[in-house]
């Protein structure tokens, strides 16, 4: 598969508007990377030694208990960004990162890259930008694992997606890495799909769901839970 970095760099919220110049100097210190399959890219706690753009595949990046039990924090798709937060602060990687599939990833070596942010302000002003809507991201998740039940965080998930009247929806994820992605485990999940599915609002067939009821799914999604 032929990679074009340019774009792909291009495409990236963390770069929004950077100028020729600036890509150069990018294409100049980044390396192509390409991952199997399952594979560890860095753990919790280990010394940061860069960020990465997802070129091609599927990254997930997550958080272990102390009894193992596994929290997906978020899926990193083609064109996105991760790990750039941890370049900073005290260095390392706050989460563990793992390929879903064969992938090919775009990585901007620590050093090297903090020396361009010191010699171009328009690429640390896009950093910026970019870290605070993954903090606007994460203060969502906070609110729905607070506030909201499961069914309602299935919803928005869905609407997430795409959710446009009588469209048919295919998972980017399995339905186990679902439920860690919504904080709950794989039965409270089949449960709920089955409620939904019974109450006419979706149709499942494995990982394809189609939206019988987009209204009342959009009711779902903006409901609290009794507290």
């Amino acid at each position: 598969m032929n990679i074009d970095s340019s774009e792909i760099i291009k495409q990236c919220h963390l770069f929004n508007g950077v100028t020729t110049t600036d890509l150069h100097l990018l294409l100049s210190i980044l390396r192509i990377r390409k991952f199997n399959k399952g594979e560890v890219l860095f753990e919790d706690g280990a010394e940061a030694e860069g960020f990465y753009i997802v070129a091609s595949g599927k990254v997930k990046v997550y958080k272990l208990s102390p009894d193992g039990k596994e929290r997906i924090l978020h899926m990193v798709q083609p064109g996105n960004s991760f790990a750039e937060a941890a370049i900073f602060d005290d260095g390392r990687y706050p989460a563990f990162a793992e390929t879903l599939d064969t992938s090919t990833l775009l990585f901007f070596p620590k050093r090297e890259f903090i020396n361009l942010l010191h010699q171009h302000s328009q690429l640390a002003i896009n950093i910026i930008a970019g870290l605070s809507r993954f903090l606007r991201q994460f203060t969502v998740q906070i609110e729905d694992l607070s506030f909201r039940d499961v069914p309602a965080r299935l919803a928005r998930y869905l609407l997430s997606l795409d959710g446009e009247q009588n469209i048919s929806l295919l998972l980017p994820i399995s339905k186990t890495q679902l439920a860690s992605n919504l904080g709950t485990t794989s039965e409270t999940l089949s449960r709920t799909f089955r409620k939904l599915s019974d109450d006419e609002v979706i149709h499942v067939h494995g990982k394809k769901i189609e939206i019988l009821d987009a209204d009342r799914l959009s009711s779902l999604a903006e409901s609290y839970k009794e507290i």
